[in-house]
């Protein structure tokens, strides 16, 4: 082998090891930077967390301050006046609902009805119940139509969340997709009956502009409250 093949072996050996330590740099950096990327995420995931009690449209914190619950959680959820949430406010603006603690609940039968001013609510047991306009969407129903209600068991609520709505045409059994009719039988033998102690638990991640449509809450970022006292 002559002189000049074995210099550019040699040469080629060089670039080869140089080549192999740059790729292992490169991996080092990358690692560092995920690193960092993963602790930063993970520290906006959680900048604020509030516990408080659902009253029928809103979250009372234990700060006193009102937080927007979004109608369509709090319908699918069927929250009462009583139960305990928890929200998470990231950094990044996303709400964070989940139920930690329901309150004692109970069933009833009602008539969803109107007022004078076209404003839905239930007629149960000589009572009228607030209900949210997004359940009876959810729920699809109509005035006139008969609905298992859910009421906090201790106390008198203003408000009722819908469980589901009654077809008069088949013997007050109940629509598809939302309770099994072996259920509400059962619950129209015995209203009092207390549903199971198994905690209910849920989330929202909503975008702040779906926020904004469904409470008309203003979002704003201040690292002393986070949020406006303005949600009457």
């Amino acid at each position: 082998m002559n002189e000049s093949k074995q210099n550019k072996i040699v040469l080629l050996r060089q670039m080869v090891e140089n080549a192999e330590r740059n790729i292992i740099a490169a991996k080092q950096i990358l690692s560092q930077i995920d690193d960092s990327s993963a602790k930063k995420v993970s520290s906006s995931e959680a900048s604020q967390v509030i516990e408080g009690t659902f009253d029928g449209e809103k979250m009372i914190g234990l700060d006193g301050k009102k937080y927007p619950v979004p109608v369509n959680y709090a319908s699918k959820s069927k929250l009462i006046e009583g139960d305990l949430l928890k929200l998470t406010i990231t950094e990044d603006g996303r709400f964070l609902y989940k139920q930690i603690s329901p309150a004692d609940r109970r069933q009833i039968i009602g008539t969803i009805l109107k007022d004078a001013n076209d404003k839905y609510y239930a007629l149960s047991e000589g009572r009228k119940y607030n209900v949210l306009l997004a359940s009876l969407t959810y729920f699809k129903a109509e005035e006139g139509n008969e609905v298992t209600l859910v009421v906090p068991k201790e106390k008198i609520s203003q408000w009722a969340a819908i469980e589901a709505v009654m077809e008069s045409s088949s013997g007050n059994a109940l629509r598809e997709n939302h309770v099994n009719p072996d259920s509400v039988e059962k619950k129209e033998e015995t209203k009092e009956e207390e549903p199971s102690d198994g905690l209910i638990e849920d989330e929202w991640t909503p975008s702040v502009e779906e926020i904004k449509k469904e409470a008309g809450f203003n979002y704003h970022d201040e690292s002393d409250d986070g949020i406006s006292d303005d949600l009457s």
